[in-house]
């Protein structure tokens, strides 16, 4: 699905973009978000009812060492299935908020209160509602 993904966005007219960029202490990020319709690409998989858009997400980050002083260039590109095409301003927003979530609360619990390394076996659920009680509490 991937290879497809890739191959649709290298041959297909886009939907619609956007573009960001974000500017913050030692890192200088350009964001850009491109929606394609997905239709025809993945016909011949048994997902192809539930894949509307591929929205294709390319990085580029400058970044500032402490140290040394120097910026060092990184660049990536991310591939997202949709159920639906949206917009790239509103997929681009959903895909912000998801890693906001996963970066400022799942990685705070994890290292902070150990969560994956819990041996709680018994009612798991119930001891997670109360790390994440006492995570607000401390936050």
């Amino acid at each position: 699905m991937h290879q497809k993904a890739k191959d649709l966005c290298a041959s297909a007219a886009p939907l619609s973009a956007a573009s960001s960029r974000d500017r913050g202490r030692n890192r200088q990020e350009e964001r850009s978000v491109t929606v394609f319709d997905a239709a025809a690409a993945f016909t011949d998989i048994e997902w192809a009812s539930l894949i509307g858009a591929v929205i294709r997400v390319e990085r580029d980050v400058l970044a500032r060492s402490a140290k040394t002083g120097l910026w060092s260039r990184s660049s990536e590109t991310a591939f997202y299935l949709a159920t639906t095409a949206l917009p790239a301003v509103r997929a681009a927003s959903a895909i912000r908020d998801h890693w906001k979530i996963e970066n400022t609360s799942h990685y705070t619990r994890d290292v902070t209160m150990g969560e994956d390394r819990s041996r709680i076996r018994c009612n798991p659920g119930l001891f997670a509602r109360l790390r994440s009680f006492a995570f607000n509490i401390l936050k």
